[in-house]
């Protein structure tokens, strides 16, 4: 492990960056977000290349980053309208795409600074707490977030909270993946497999309806691999709705069980992504609010298509939707998730 300046914030708060070893696998973190900054993974041929958007700034990342690499919280995804009931009280949320709240808010968990409390060479655990209020949501919640490398090749985030008051959470990971390399164009030749027989579909603003659709004879049907371009275009009213891929699968098998969620393969390079998660869905995002206007490590610009999400998480809008998997935290109770990501090649 080794730990390095990556600037102060605006409040002139210094930010620290972690980067933690295992193998070929490298990965860079920032304590400014829990951020995943830079991963790097090998191909067949054993090049190595950074494998997630990012900024080369801590400045992009409090201004104007769309959560590349962050951990989303207290709620992410969206809440409709902004509010919520909870045991008879109503609460109100700052609205951030209007008329929802997204990924808890303009000051969410991805704009706040964390802090390490355990830094081993392949292991770090970061940790705040989001008093309570924050952003509208009740109860102090005590918030972890481990970031290790058990073995080579593989990636694994375990998250962990606790809470005084009945509240809200739903937790993910917000990286950006292009398995081409960071900046190497669009991702629309990746092909994807999701482990999900049925999606939610939205509204016209991101919001489910309510409905759990069958993904059978939908451009939304990954049952088997296929390449993210080769529906993506189709005029289907949910993409038109999202503008491509924004939407969240609902996962075969018993939520609170590691079980795989997703696969990525670029054939190019022959790198490969499996995703494995314990939570109940997976939202797919293509990055289509990604508009030329970043510019990454690389130092060419991000445009729609140009990484893709596999935000592994709870089901958007959960706390309006009772018959949707419970994101309520109780006192006394302990949240805990994780997600894995391998890398390979062939």
């Amino acid at each position: 492990m080794r730990a390095e300046s990556f600037g102060r914030t605006k409040d002139g708060a210094p930010v620290s960056r972690y980067t933690l070893e295992r193998g070929a696998l490298r990965m860079q973190v920032i304590a400014y977000g829990a951020v995943v900054t830079r991963l790097e993974v090998p191909d067949r041929a054993g090049r190595v290349a950074n494998v997630v958007l990012g900024l080369d700034a801590l400045d992009g990342y409090e201004t104007v980053s769309p959560h590349l690499g962050a951990v989303a919280g207290r709620f992410a995804n969206r809440i409709a309208g902004g509010r919520f009931d909870l045991d008879g009280r109503t609460y109100r949320l700052p609205v951030n795409e209007p008329p929802n709240t997204l990924h808890g808010g303009p000051a969410g968990f991805a704009h706040r600074l964390w802090h390490a409390t355990e830094v081993g060479a392949d292991r770090l655990v970061l940790a705040r707490r989001s008093p309570d209020g924050e952003m509208g949501f009740p109860g102090n919640l005590d918030v972890a977030v481990t970031y290790s490398l058990p073995a080579d090749g593989l990636v694994r985030i375990d998250y962990a909270a606790r809470t005084d008051a009945p509240t809200v959470l739903n937790l993910t990971n917000h990286s950006y993946f292009n398995l081409a390399g960071e900046g190497a164009g669009d991702v629309f030749g990746h092909r994807v497999a999701i482990a999900a027989d049925a999606f939610l579909p939205i509204d016209p603003t991101g919001i489910p309806t309510g409905e759990v659709r069958g993904v059978a004879d939908t451009p939304l049907d990954f049952r088997a691999p296929a390449a993210l371009g080769a529906r993506i275009r189709a005029g289907d009213p949910q993409l038109v709705r999202a503008k491509g891929y924004d939407h969240c699968f609902v996962l075969r098998g018993a939520a609170g069980t590691l079980r795989p969620a997703a696969t990525c393969t670029d054939p190019a390079s022959g790198r490969r992504l499996e995703v494995a998660t314990t939570q109940p869905g997976l939202q797919l995002y293509t990055g289509n609010t990604l508009d030329g206007t970043l510019v990454g490590p690389s130092g060419r610009i991000y445009r729609s298509g140009d990484g893709v999400c596999f935000e592994t998480q709870g089901f958007p809008d959960a706390p309006n939707r009772p018959d949707f998997p419970s994101c309520v935290l109780r006192p006394g109770e302990t949240f805990t998730a994780t997600t894995t990501w391998r890398f390979s090649a062939a």
